[in-house]
């Protein structure tokens, strides 16, 4: 909003023609999200620390008792922040107010559980799985409603990887569709956010990608050259994406070992619907699964565990679940685990954006 505002004074100087370029609008607001971020988060960690914590779950390797007591609940300042500079820096179009209205709705349900869990200092308590799923579900019958307008006969379809202009149509079942992609990722970063700095690394560069499509789909030549669908307004999500990638390298610089702050439900389930919104609203759910393999390993090796306890009953086929933990339990360094997640995101990264060009 703010962007169009001064875009609309380039006759007076040319410096603000600047801001009919969305690669500048992104780079303008991954910095501005960074520096509020930057700040806020440290005023937040000096000011309410030490009383916004949770306990930490006796179900994790001892060596993390000693983190007890570092404050939570990040996601409560460097969200809102990634949201609001989107809103200044983005045009207000359907696709972007959706993936903030979105975000934020998740983000608040991520905010009822951390208060349930500050205010009973346990891991327990928070939004019941019924009601969580009634959001998700409203948060599905409103992306398709959108879907309506955006994409016309595409509405309710996703597009396949590795096939040229094959969309798989769903029909109202794309409802419960959008429903399982927000609930599993938002999933998936919720049980990555084991270990300092790890959700928030690996969420980063799946973010990249999918701002890097919404890029390519936004400008009919691109869209055209590598057989993705042209969206209109796509373009605007490249702001969207940099502005939570921003805050989210801001609270980086907080969360890396030893860290000093956590995002808590809050963030992670908004991050969740972050990633979610830009795969939902570019029309690639599918892709979603390779960009973020790392989220998807992590939620397939709980349901394995809990699969192959109940099948054996009560062996474990990992020394701990999530994955990140079992190599925690065979003696791997905390740092070294996170670094080599990373490394596992970016190629998994590199990968989805590959079979772009592979259709």
């Amino acid at each position: 909003m703010l962007a169009d505002l001064l875009e609309s004074l380039r006759h007076v100087h040319i410096v603000f023609n600047l801001f009919s370029y969305l690669t500048f609008r992104a780079a303008v607001s991954f910095v501005v999200a960074f520096v509020m971020s930057y700040i806020l988060l440290g005023v937040y960690i000096r000011r309410f620390g030490s009383s916004l914590y949770e306990r930490i779950s006796e179900d994790v390797p001892e060596r993390h008792r000693k983190k007890e007591g570092t404050p939570s609940s990040g996601g409560l300042v460097f969200i809102p922040v990634a949201l609001l500079t989107t809103l200044l820096f983005a045009s207000p179009v359907p696709e972007v107010l959706t993936a903030v209205f979105a975000t934020a709705v998740m983000g608040a349900m991520g905010l009822a559980d951390d208060l349930a869990k500050l205010r009973r200092r346990d891991k327990k308590g928070g939004l019941s799985k019924r009601v969580k799923l009634l959001f998700q579900l409203g948060l599905g019958l409103i992306f398709a409603l959108v879907a309506l307008r955006i994409y016309g006969d595409k509405a309710f379809t996703t597009q396949l990887l590795f096939v040229k202009n094959y969309f798989i149509h769903m029909g109202w079942l794309y409802v419960l569709f959008v429903a399982l992609v927000l609930a599993g990722t938002a999933n998936g970063v919720n049980l990555t956010d084991g270990l300092d700095g790890l959700a928030a690394g690996v969420v980063i560069f799946p973010l990249v990608v999918f701002g890097i499509i919404a890029y390519v789909e936004g400008n009919v030549k691109f869209a055209n050259y590598l057989n993705v669908l042209y969206i209109e307004n796509a373009g605007q999500l490249v702001v969207f994406a940099s502005a939570i990638a921003g805050s989210l390298v801001a609270f980086l610089w907080y969360n890396t070992h030893p860290a000093e702050v956590f995002m808590g439900d809050t963030g992670s389930q908004a991050l969740g619907g972050a990633l979610a919104s830009l795969a939902i609203l570019t029309k690639q759910e599918i892709l979603l699964a390779v960009a973020g393999g790392v989220l998807v390993l992590e939620t397939l090796s709980v349901a394995l565990q809990i699969w192959y306890f109940r099948l054996t009953g009560g062996k474990r086929l990992f020394l701990m679940a999530p994955l990140h933990h079992h190599f925690e339990k065979l003696g791997w360094h905390e740092n070294k685990i996170v670094v080599r997640f990373w490394i596992m995101s970016l190629l998994f990264s590199l990968l989805a954006l590959a079979t772009l060009k592979i259709r």
